[in-house]
């Protein structure tokens, strides 16, 4: 994610609108400034004073869980195995090719949506990549569960050393890790339980090919994606009903607020009540159901562009943010079992009631 972009808090009456690059930081001012300022910034209103940590955490185990949260945090450590993944890089190729074949195997029909981006620093062209996993394609109705899949170039908030090596283990690997322990349970939810919907898994491409905190474009995939959709150019047809962005759902210490867009937005409010719903049915008291900071994502273009109601379920309080500590050991088999079931079990029991998206798109 990004500074501006992804986790930064704006005080704009709604419903906002995108945003330009929030420049609140320099580069050359000094690396520990800008780590001051952006954990400053991810502190304040990511925990509420008047609750304990104990209050807000499930006393829910692993093996409790019927979502194999272990499997998931192996497919996390898998990904960050490939090392760095921004886009246009070996790393990302590998993934692709490793994502492909996973979901391909379960049955799943995988879609390339290709399109190149100039590099922020030389011009040249980049190839991009945003990989859609189909479940049930047949199905008119869909539901858009996504992620970002790439990781920053390099960790710009690290003081000890901001090019070094960024695996995005939380911001950028646990939502990819979710949607594929969640590919082995599709065909039998599709078959069984969600009979409406068909379901799309999105993994957005260059959400943060960016090199300087100074600011830069982010959501360059989100945004094709969402051009796509509307002008009816996506290789099958979909009207979208709900859109659900993952991001930074791995950590440890989770806790996720309602983030403010999808609060501010009358068409996602229905769809925020029945996910925070479903998490107090089940007892996952991580999903904190009040007013959490506004946060700038991929879930923005998807709405404001696409027209599809989406929201964002996103822990931004994590102090490893853009740095080298994002690493596997950070984020927890639990914390994935405890979001992959929440969005399990809502998958399984939402329904058509409310008029779908107008937006439908044919090959």
């Amino acid at each position: 994610m990004s500074s501006r972009k992804s986790k930064s808090r704006v005080r704009s009456a709604p419903p906002p609108k995108p945003q330009l690059p929030f420049r609140r930081l320099w580069f050359a001012a000094g690396i520990s400034c800008v780590l001051a300022m952006s954990v400053f910034m991810l502190r304040p209103g990511s925990r509420s004073r008047g609750e304990t940590d104990e209050a807000r955490r499930s006393d829910l185990t692993l093996e409790e869980i019927p979502f194999n949260g272990q499997r998931a945090y192996g497919y996390l450590e898998q990904v960050c195995q490939l090392g760095r993944r921004p886009s246009g890089s070996d790393g990302m190729v590998a993934q692709q090719e490793l994502l492909a074949r996973h979901f391909q195997g379960l049955g799943a029909t995988v879609h390339r949506q290709k399109f190149e981006y100039p590099h922020p620093q030389n011009g040249q062209p980049v190839p991009i990549t945003n990989l859609i996993v189909q479940w049930a394609p047949e199905r008119k109705e869909r539901i858009l569960l996504a992620c970002h899949y790439d990781t920053l170039p390099n960790p710009m908030l690290d003081t000890r050393d901001p090019f070094g090596e960024f695996v995005g283990a939380n911001d950028g690997g646990s939502g990819v890790a979710i949607l594929m322990e969640l590919g082995h349970e599709m065909a039998a939810i599709l078959a069984e339980d969600q009979l409406h919907f068909g379901v799309d898994f999105v993994f957005f491409d260059a959400e943060e090919f960016i090199f300087t905190p100074r600011g830069g474009r982010y959501f360059v995939g989100s945004e094709y994606f969402s051009r796509q959709y509307v002008a009816g150019q996506l290789p099958y047809r979909a009207n979208y009903r709900w859109g659900v962005l993952l991001d930074m759902v791995g950590d440890a210490d989770l806790q996720i607020p309602q983030e403010a867009n999808g609060r501010w937005w009358e068409d996602c409010r229905p769809l925020l009540e029945e996910i925070y719903g479903t998490a107090e049915r089940l007892g996952v008291r991580e999903f904190v159901a009040r007013r959490g900071t506004e946060i700038q994502d991929d879930h923005i273009e998807l709405h404001n562009r696409g027209k599809i109601p989406t929201i964002d379920l996103i822990d931004f309080d994590y102090p490893p943010w853009h740095t080298m500590g994002d690493t596997p050991d950070k984020c927890s088999a639990l914390s994935l079992a405890k979001v992959g079931w929440v969005v399990r079990e809502w998958l399984k029991q939402t329904g058509p009631a409310a008029p779908s998206s107008s937006r439908a798109t044919s090959p």
